[in-house]
């Protein structure tokens, strides 16, 4: 980076005044909850979700750190032939899974809500301060006058907004993954629960036949 440069990006950020370093701060934390979630709302493979619980089961599915995947190994191994109430269990599992999934969603939306707010703060104290130099003919004095005082004023607004709409349209994109997901793992709960009523089933038979297959 050539010190032109770096003078540049100083001075805009001097010219925001005192709320562009917390907007500094809330990019910085947003981009950070953005990351979390890219992270931990990976789906792990592509596989089929049949074929993936048939391999978990038996043992033949290959370790992964997606979360459909874990979910899968999570699932599988909760049958259990002769104990009942599967679904609750998968639920109490899945649970942790959703929690994850959920981390720092809270937080980015709050972020995309008060960028734009703290920028519009920014530019009220702005503008006060411009009108203020208009009363004792200040601002007629320095460079640029009232268009530069107003210029300057904007330039918190514009920060605000180039903090909040990357996070509300990458928000928006990880909320529909993590619904994607979320309709993934029902589908993997009504599989697991088949295989477990079919096991269950089977059991049965075995016990009303004597124990012989």
């Amino acid at each position: 980076m050539t010190p032109g440069y770096y003078e540049r990006i100083t001075d805009y950020l001097a010219s925001g005044g005192f709320v562009m370093f917390p907007l500094i701060i809330l990019a910085m934390i947003l981009w950070f909850c953005i990351g979390f979630r890219i992270y931990t709302l990976r789906r792990g493979s592509l596989i089929n979700l049949r074929i993936a619980v048939s391999k978990a089961v038996s043992g033949e599915l290959p370790k992964g750190s997606g979360i459909i995947l874990k979910a899968v190994y999570a699932a599988a191994g909760e049958i259990k032939p002769g104990v009942g109430d599967i679904k609750n269990r998968i639920d109490a599992v899945f649970g942790s899974f959703n929690v994850e999934m959920d981390k720092y969603s809270i937080l980015t939306r709050a972020i995309v809500a008060v960028a734009p707010l703290l920028g519009l703060l920014g530019t009220v104290s702005g503008m006060i301060e411009t009108f203020d130099s208009l009363g004792d003919m200040t601002l007629f004095s320095q460079s640029g006058g009232i268009a530069g005082g107003i210029s300057l004023a904007l330039f918190t607004t514009q920060m605000g907004l180039v903090v909040a709409i990357p996070g509300l349209l990458i928000g928006k994109i990880m909320d529909q993954k993590k619904r994607a997901l979320e309709i993934d793992m029902q589908k993997i709960k009504e599989i697991v629960v088949s295989i477990d009523a079919e096991q269950n089933s089977a059991l049965k038979n075995i016990e009303l036949n004597g124990g012989v297959l």
